[in-house]
């Protein structure tokens, strides 16, 4: 090994060192059907009793649609098109949790909602996005607004 790769790898190496925590990346889906956005009741530990969208975990080299449409499936058994950007929302909420939320939207494809994690979700329904049930998750709160007004960035929120 160099001492140019060999120095690289030791400043990598300090730099996580002091920041061990590392923000994750979360896809989060608007999956919409004829004018109606789809929305699970939460149950659990995180944002229980909320409305939310459907979303999780960026895996490491997945792309967005990938994840959007996995998450779909994983959480909700139904299948999306092609996803377009919303948002990106640099999320503190969770403290000491750090996300790093991006937002999209897809149009539902097929397959019928249902509860595929009955630890972490109640219910699915297709709700208007106009008038969307309360109390809404910050983040699908942030998202449904993001597609209404079209602002696509919230920092540190």
């Amino acid at each position: 090994m160099s001492k140019r790769v060999s120095k690289s790898f030791e400043l990598q190496t300090s730099m996580s060192e002091l920041r061990p925590n590392k923000p994750t990346v979360v896809i989060s889906v608007m999956v919409m059907k004829e004018g109606k956005v789809l929305l699970n009741f939460r149950k659990g530990s995180f944002a229980a009793d909320k409305f939310g969208v459907a979303g999780g975990k960026l895996d490491n080299m997945e792309s967005f649609q990938a994840c959007a449409e996995r998450e779909c499936y994983e959480e909700a058994g139904i299948k999306i098109g092609p996803v377009r950007f919303v948002g990106v929302m640099n999320n503190h909420l969770h403290n000491p949790t750090h996300f790093v939320m991006i937002g999209v939207v897809a149009d539902w494809v097929e397959g019928e909602p249902q509860v595929m994690e009955p630890e972490k979700c109640e219910s699915w329904g297709w709700y208007d996005v106009a008038n969307p049930p309360l109390p809404l998750t910050e983040v699908s709160a942030w998202l449904i607004k993001a597609y209404q007004s079209g602002e696509t960035y919230l920092d540190a929120a």
